[in-house]
């Protein structure tokens, strides 16, 4: 028969099993989430370019931060699909990146676009120094956060130009010919102002088009021209430097919420700090693609400096012009101008 104090110390034994049950217990989602490996698909439409070296950076980047807790898969040129299926997947959240042109999520939420107005920015480094405008960026990043999206960074990539099939040399060289557009208002109104037709289309079909005649030219960028090969269908470059084109990446809020705090800290940080340290990279980069086009045999074509005035003229009110009856996108366009402003 066991005495008072050992049936005393029994129970004190299995309370004290019974409480390390239970600790074990709570700590063992907390281990699990310290074991676990979140799997990070990045997609772009593009490769071998700004958009694809974020990716790279961002990937090696978060890997070794979350100590391999995170492993980052990168999809360039379209590999998961046309863009518009894309930002579906980050939405849904079987994607969990998208970097790209905000005119593309403008059927998100029409601010996406303010920051292609014509005619908002002169430079390259206005351009960034807005894009890290911490008002710029609380506007730019909260757009799509009730349709899935959160933005966790920005990349430039630099002032627009056009391919051509025919060498155009000034502004009247443009009257009535088909230029391949965005889906953005802010393009398709700059076209028309420059007396030309704008189509809009995805980048995929753009240089099939071109090689059938289906269009005249293209409004995009050189690394677009020269990473994709342009110079088998045209050799004319017109540098009209508007607008200006910059990146976003967007996150899958539900991936991103999923993911323990610490983690959540480690993807934001690093997605800032790349944003950071790839401008002089894009600088450098974006440089180089006009000698890489001359090379190739291509011309770079500026118009006379009275008709850039003169194209400057008409297409620098397009923003205010075309948001004046939309408040909210009105807002958005005055703000980013503000900024340019304040930060010339």
């Amino acid at each position: 028969m066991k005495t008072t104090a050992g049936i005393l110390r029994s129970r004190i034994g299995l309370v004290t099993a019974g409480a390390l049950a239970a600790l074990c217990a709570s700590l063992a989602p907390a281990a699990q989430a310290q074991d676990k490996v979140f799997v990070m698909k990045m997609s772009t439409a593009t490769i071998n370019d700004t958009q694809h070296e974020w990716l790279k950076r961002f990937a090696a980047a978060v890997e070794k931060d979350s100590g391999g807790r995170i492993k980052a898969e990168i999809y360039p040129a379209s590999q998961l699909g046309p863009i518009a299926r894309q930002i579906e997947g980050v939405q849904f959240g079987s994607v969990q990146v998208y970097i790209g042109p905000p005119e593309f999520l403008s059927g998100i939420d029409v601010r996406y676009e303010a920051l292609s107005a014509p005619g908002l920015f002169t430079n390259t480094d206005q351009a960034v120094r807005v894009i890290n405008d911490p008002d710029v960026q609380k506007l730019m990043f909260g757009l799509g956060e009730n349709k899935g999206l959160v933005g966790i960074g920005f990349a430039p990539i630099g002032p627009s130009s056009m391919v051509t099939k025919t060498d155009a040399r000034h502004l009247a060289d443009l009257k009535g010919k088909k230029i391949r557009v965005l889906a953005s208002p802010f393009q398709l109104e700059m076209i028309r102002r420059m007396d030309a037709s704008p189509i809009a289309m995805t980048l995929g079909d753009v240089l099939p088009a071109l090689q059938q005649g289906a269009i005249d030219g293209a409004l995009g960028a050189i690394v677009v021209w020269t990473t994709f090969q342009y110079q088998d269908a045209t050799k004319f470059v017109i540098l009209n430097e508007q607008p200006y084109l910059n990146s976003i990446i967007v996150m899958s809020r539900k991936w991103l919420a999923s993911l323990p705090s610490d983690l959540q800290k480690v993807v934001r940080d690093d997605a800032a700090q790349v944003s950071k340290d790839i401008v002089p990279f894009v600088k450098e980069w974006v440089a180089n693609q006009y000698d890489i086009w001359k090379s190739r045999g291509g011309q770079v074509i500026r118009f006379p400096a009275d008709e850039q005035a003169a194209m400057m003229a008409k297409i620098s009110t397009i923003g205010e012009d075309l948001s004046k009856d939309k408040p909210e996108l009105n807002a958005a366009v005055k703000l980013v101008f503000d900024s340019a402003r304040r930060n010339k």
